[in-house]
């Protein structure tokens, strides 16, 4: 059993064959895809699932904090697996061209961040870094 579908199991969430196929699509996904992106995944497995379903089941994912839903500054949001490990922290570089999600970690961007919000006498509790941006052309 999938980590993911074993934390929807222990929240309660009924497990449909529907819903198992997206949970799937989620935790084989390299990428952040869109919620069209999910369907049209999930719909190369089962055919049957319609959008409605994506929908209600990434808002759910959503509510139960299982998944992260990024906006990106785009029109449409993102979606990715939330990370169990606290450690695991990273932040996004989007490019404006093409639409790709580059993940990266930076411990020095870490330590500044918090240095700052000290400095302005807040810890933080979370926070969130994107940049955007698109590839030098040489």
């Amino acid at each position: 059993m999938s980590k993911l579908l074993l934390k929807c199991a222990e929240a309660g969430l009924k497990m449909t064959d529907q819903r198992k196929v997206i949970l799937k699509v989620l935790e084989e996904s390299g990428d952040h895809p869109s919620v069209d992106t999910v369907c049209d995944r999930a719909k190369r497995i089962d055919a049957s699932i319609s959008i409605a379903t994506v929908y209600r089941t990434l808002g759910l994912l959503a509510e139960l904090g299982l998944v992260v839903k990024h906006d990106f500054g785009g029109t449409y949001a993102r979606f990715e697996v939330k990370e169990e490990h606290d450690h695991e922290h990273h932040h996004h570089l989007i490019d404006t061209e093409t639409g790709q999600v580059i993940e990266f970690q930076s411990d020095e961007l870490e330590q500044h961040i918090h240095k700052i919000a000290e400095g302005l006498g807040y810890k933080i509790i979370d926070h969130t870094f994107e940049i955007f941006g698109h590839k030098i052309k040489k």
